[in-house]
């Protein structure tokens, strides 16, 4: 392990409020001391960070990485670098690979393959069901021990109400969280849009509010039955967010989340049908984008993720209606988080939360914080760097993102994972 002096950098915090322009200094790959130096400590190499940020590395929520099954979307490499471009050193895997995470032998692979990396820490979901049928629990406790933080039926449809009362049940037992987005899946079939005047006037199928409200009402109320923690995935809506507020003000052991794509573009981005902007759950309307926006202000939203989900480019040349949903996303987390911020006048350290601390939290491991002790998972960056979005800049095999051509705030110079530096430019 090298030692390591993080040098004149404003060091952020967000769970412990610091806030502070300190060195940073990093032994064993843990962060050894902060401001002046451990005694003994000689630095084998000084990052020069004057005018930039020294933060948590970020924490991703949601991010498909493509493997197994589809590695001509993306693979394991690709994506991890992308990851650590954008200063995320640990990230969540959705189950709906092929085959679907729902076997520990698939687990314990895709987590030696992502650790023989070297690169950014990665937490699989496990799948609620068999194969995502929706049919059959999986065994919870043995992928757990496998190495699942949680589980998650991802963007399938899950019908059989009495199927997830049982999976929440089953997991509430062990004490294991349970993932889930909101969506009425009957309600929803077919669509491709938020049901609304652009998706008419586009002839567009829609998918109306209530698909998700009307899902969200029914999980929250088996909550209540059960108390099982459950964390709500990609919300879209102004009526979600409202009755989030409401379950956690009646002590509901719920969290939530939103894409950073959708805490910035409503429907009338898709324009003339813009393929880019096919995503699940879709684009709503201006006042469902604003309310997402003021929930994450608030507090109500606890964390944003980039909902990371690279295409490949045949898939989003067809029509917008047959194109593949998805948005890529790992390398967007920050930049996209510093213009919400900006836009909305939120401070710093408390934009920084929404994708450090407070998913760690949710996750319940030991990162997304500075503290002495901890590993050394660090994202060094420019906060007045403003860069414009191109194809050829993003490191992810999937380029499919509406922001290509988007002047965007935030420039990482270091990614550091375990106190090595993975990353830098």
């Amino acid at each position: 392990m090298t030692n390591i002096h993080i040098k004149g950098g404003r060091l952020v915090d967000p769970k412990s409020g610091l806030d502070a322009r300190q060195d940073l200094f990093i032994a064993d790959g843990r962060i050894a001391a902060l401001g002046k130096p451990p005694a003994g400590f000689r630095a084998a190499r000084t990052l020069e960070a004057s005018n930039h940020v020294v933060c948590p590395g970020l924490i991703d929520l949601s991010a498909r990485l493509r493997e197994p099954g589809f590695e001509y979307k993306a693979t394991l490499e690709s994506e991890m670098q992308a990851a650590i471009a954008g200063g995320v050193t640990s990230l969540v895997c959705p189950p709906d690979t092929d085959p679907p995470l729902d076997e520990p032998g698939l687990v314990e692979m895709l987590k030696y393959r992502a650790r023989n990396l070297n690169l950014a820490h990665v937490y699989p979901l496990g799948a609620l069901t068999w194969k995502l049928e929706g049919e059959r629990l999986t065994e919870m406790v043995v992928l757990r021990d496998a190495g699942c933080v949680a589980f998650s039926h991802a963007d399938t449809p899950l019908p059989d109400t009495q199927v997830l009362w049982r999976a929440l049940q089953y997991a509430g037992t062990f004490g294991i969280p349970v993932w889930l987005r909101p969506q009425d899946g009957y309600l929803a079939r077919g669509g491709v849009a938020h049901d609304g005047d652009v998706a008419t006037r586009l002839g567009l199928p829609g998918i109306p509010s209530v698909s998700e409200t009307i899902a969200l009402s029914t999980i929250l109320q088996l909550v209540r039955e059960t108390r099982t923690r459950v964390h709500l995935c990609r919300l879209s809506t102004a009526e979600s967010v409202a009755m989030v507020h409401a379950a956690k003000s009646e002590g509901l052991p719920v969290t939530c989340d939103v894409s950073a794509h959708h805490a910035h573009l409503c429907e009338t981005d898709l324009g003339y049908f813009d393929a880019h902007c096919h995503v699940i759950p879709p684009f709503r309307t201006l006042r469902d984008r604003d309310a997402l926006r003021s929930g994450l202000a608030d507090g109500t939203i606890d964390a944003i993720c980039s909902d990371h989900a690279p295409v490949d480019e045949d898939a989003k040349q067809l029509p917008f209606a047959e194109s593949e949903p998805g948005a890529t996303g790992l390398e967007l987390l920050l930049p996209l988080t510093l213009k919400w911020a900006e836009e909305m006048q939120v401070a710093l350290p408390k934009a920084l939360a929404a994708v450090t601390s407070r998913p760690a939290a949710i996750l319940g491991i030991e990162a997304g914080e500075v503290t002495i002790g901890r590993s050394a998972d660090l994202c060094v960056f420019d906060p007045k760097a403003r860069a414009r979005l191109t194809l050829d800049s993003l490191k992810s095999q999937g380029k499919n993102t509406p922001f290509i051509g988007y002047e965007l705030p935030g420039r990482v110079h270091y990614t550091l994972v375990g106190g090595q530096v993975v990353y830098e430019v």
